[in-house]
């Protein structure tokens, strides 16, 4: 049975629905890529300025952050992310950058924004025993290699929004995030509770050098950067019978550049290959046998590698569902399933570091067709993808936070960080300064 505070958080939703709609809407019609959402970001600071909070802005460039007044006790921070997929093909990308919201972002962004309508009554503000803030987050998405260079030029100086922020501080005041997105592990139910275990990656951009030579009159005289590159590759394929099913294991190669003219022997390629895997160890085993294939490719045509290592996700710390969220489902009469042994997402996101520092609550949702980062991806329902996401959001917040924040100490007092802020920095700077060879 819900108390006096759930039925006003759930009516305010409702009586705002119309405008939570809108937002998302018009998110989706705007798509930007990461780390240059400026107009979605200042649409968010706008919502979130006239609800009241406290705005910082032009964190990790484009995230936005809305705070409540600081009270004691635990501290959650809702999480939208910002950025949109590339997806040229989608019907509604964008003409010059060719990104869409065909990852579901300005769904769990409508969430957020919806669940901050609710936390900014002040009576159910005075029912908090701790305080619920929002972060609109910057490129989940990869990040090109050649993107990453001049973001670091501008002084971005790791891969996502997550991480930067990490990097920054901005979850220095965090004990709990909250996190939600479309369904990505495949459920019928319209909800899915809690975190399954998740990939991480790693990547590299590779640049391959051979010998120009003309390619009619002396092809011999050339070394083939191509040939090279198209070599490693088909190694990596005979390769894949070695993965055990249990890793998880991802491999992905995009070339991007084979030379510059067809009738001059390449000399050179530049190619960025992506590992998945379930475990760091794993990722790091997978990413040394692509570059024994790199490498014997080179040798045996005569060529020369060049490697730049590329920061990845971190694979997510499973998470059951907890009490406060299974609760808040109940009292919706939501259709749901909780995470369930064997469950893997495939799928890698940023969210995988933050759960190696802090507590994650996370559910995934319903309300869609087609396929994510597909041209067919779009939002069907959006009392399932806007509205039901906000209250589950709101709902769970309150029942964290309320009674001396009593569940939300529980979950904080429970976690084990793997690291703190500081050995997570210098555990990715280690990893990105690794040279070839």
């Amino acid at each position: 049975m819900i108390d006096e505070t759930e039925k006003c958080i759930l009516e305010r939703i409702d009586a705002h629905r119309e405008q939570i709609i809108a937002f998302a809407e018009d998110i989706a019609a705007h798509p930007e890529p990461g780390f240059e959402e400026v107009r979605t970001a200042g649409k968010t600071a706008e919502f979130l300025k006239s609800l009241g909070y406290k705005l910082t802005e032009n964190l990790a460039f484009t995230g936005v952050k809305g705070e409540t007044r600081r009270k004691d006790g635990p501290t959650l921070t809702v999480i939208g992310e910002l950025d949109a997929i590339g997806c040229h093909s989608h019907p509604m990308a964008d003409r010059q950058t060719g990104v869409a919201h065909a990852c579901g972002h300005h769904a769990q962004m409508a969430a957020m924004i919806g669940c901050a309508i609710a936390m900014a009554d002040p009576e159910i503000q005075e029912e908090l025993d701790g305080n619920v803030n929002f972060l609109a987050v910057p490129a989940e998405e990869y990040i090109d290699a050649d993107k990453r260079t001049r973001l670091k030029e501008k002084g971005i100086e790791f891969c996502c929004g997550k991480s930067e922020m990490i990097r920054t501080g901005v979850f220095d005041d965090t004990d709990i995030a909250f996190t939600t997105h479309v369904h990505m592990v495949p459920v019928k139910e319209d909800f899915y509770l809690g975190n399954p275990p998740c990939n991480g990656y790693t990547a590299e951009q590779v640049t391959v050098r051979g010998k120009a030579a003309h390619g009619a009159i002396d092809p011999w005289n050339g070394v083939n950067a191509l040939s090279i590159t198209t070599s490693a590759i088909q190694m990596m394929g005979l390769m894949r019978e070695t993965f055990r099913e249990e890793d998880h294991v991802r491999l992905h190669n995009v070339i991007r550049k084979a030379g510059d003219v067809i009738n001059s022997v390449p000399d050179e390629a530049v190619i960025e290959t992506k590992v998945r895997a379930a475990s760091l160890e794993r990722i790091e085993q997978i990413m040394e046998m692509v570059n024994r294939a790199y490498a014997g490719s080179a040798y045996a045509f005569g060529g020369k590698i060049e490697r730049e290592v590329l920061q990845g996700y971190m694979p997510i710390l499973p998470r059951e569902a907890d009490e406060a969220l299974i609760e808040a489902a109940n009292d919706l009469g939501l259709d749901y399933r909780t995470v369930q042994k064997g469950d893997f997402n495939n799928a890698c996101t940023d969210v995988g570091d933050l759960s190696h520092l802090l507590p994650i609550v996370n559910f995934t949702f319903k309300g869609f067709e087609g396929k994510l980062h597909g041209a067919d991806f779009k939002i069907t329902d959006p009392e399932k993808a806007y509205i039901l996401p906000a209250k589950l959001l709101a709902l769970t917040a309150y029942k964290l936070l309320r009674n001396g924040g009593e569940k939300a100490k529980e979950i904080k007092d429970s976690y084990t960080p793997f690291f703190d802020k500081d050995s997570y920095i210098q555990y990715v700077k280690k990893i990105t300064e690794k040279k070839a060879d």
